[in-house]
């Protein structure tokens, strides 16, 4: 039996990386829902370099990875209490959203399930409205439009990337409900957290698959020496 064959390059990282990411997840869910606060604080900033790391290490698009980063900087202004870093950290989400939607491409995605996220958008902006602070209405409209047009695009990269996409989506409404003082499930910051490290770690799978076919493809249509 040969021994199974060791990555080559950069890919040897994929797996510690990928580790670690989950690792920096459990302590980070750990001090949302327990303490202290600067286990949440120290952990929250390490998330998405570490799975943009293991993006990378997988060889995966630079798209990818740039919405990744594009979510470490919206985490880190997050941490801020303040409405001038929300809307920083919300267009640093925005445009990591863009590069999600060019990484789609123009696959078509199915009317029946843009007719259902068009009703949750539709709902979900009605709920909110009032809520809202005036100067943030408008900004959390026009991103929640992107969020969901993400969300309902994704699915063009499989199973993993729907189920990413749908589980962003409910990530920020959560986020959006305790702005607008709206009902909130028991530790609404454990469930925001948990919902939103799953859904780019789906989103990051799915993105990744296509680059494993097309790898494996290509190994198997190289001839052995």
């Amino acid at each position: 039996m040969s021994a199974a064959p060791v990555p080559a390059g950069r890919e040897r990282f994929a797996r510690p990386l990928l580790i670690a990411f989950l690792a920096a997840c459990a302590v980070d869910l750990a001090g949302v829902l327990t303490g202290p606060e600067a286990l949440h604080l120290a952990a929250k900033p390490l998330l998405m370099p570490l799975l943009a790391g293991y993006a990378a290490a997988r060889r995966g698009p630079r798209l990818l990875i740039a919405a990744l980063l594009c979510g470490w900087a919206g985490d880190v202004f997050l941490l801020a209490d303040s409405d001038a870093a929300f809307l920083v950290g919300m267009a640093g989400f925005a445009v990591g959203h863009v590069c999600y939607l060019v990484l789609f491409g123009r696959a078509p995605g199915g009317a029946l399930p843009a007719l259902g996220y068009a009703l949750v958008l539709a709902v979900l902006v009605a709920l909110l409205w009032s809520g809202l602070p005036g100067g943030l209405r408008v900004p959390v409209a026009g991103y929640s439009l992107l969020l969901t047009a993400m969300a309902y695009r994704s699915r063009v990269l499989g199973r993993y990337a729907a189920v990413g996409g749908a589980l962003f989506l409910l990530s920020d409404a959560l986020i959006a409900a305790g702005i607008a003082d709206r009902p909130e499930p028991p530790a609404p910051g454990f469930w925001v957290m948990l919902t939103y490290v799953a859904a780019q770690l789906l989103l990051t799978l799915g993105a990744l698959a296509p680059v494993h076919r097309r790898t494996a493809s290509s190994a198997s249509t190289t001839p052995a020496p």
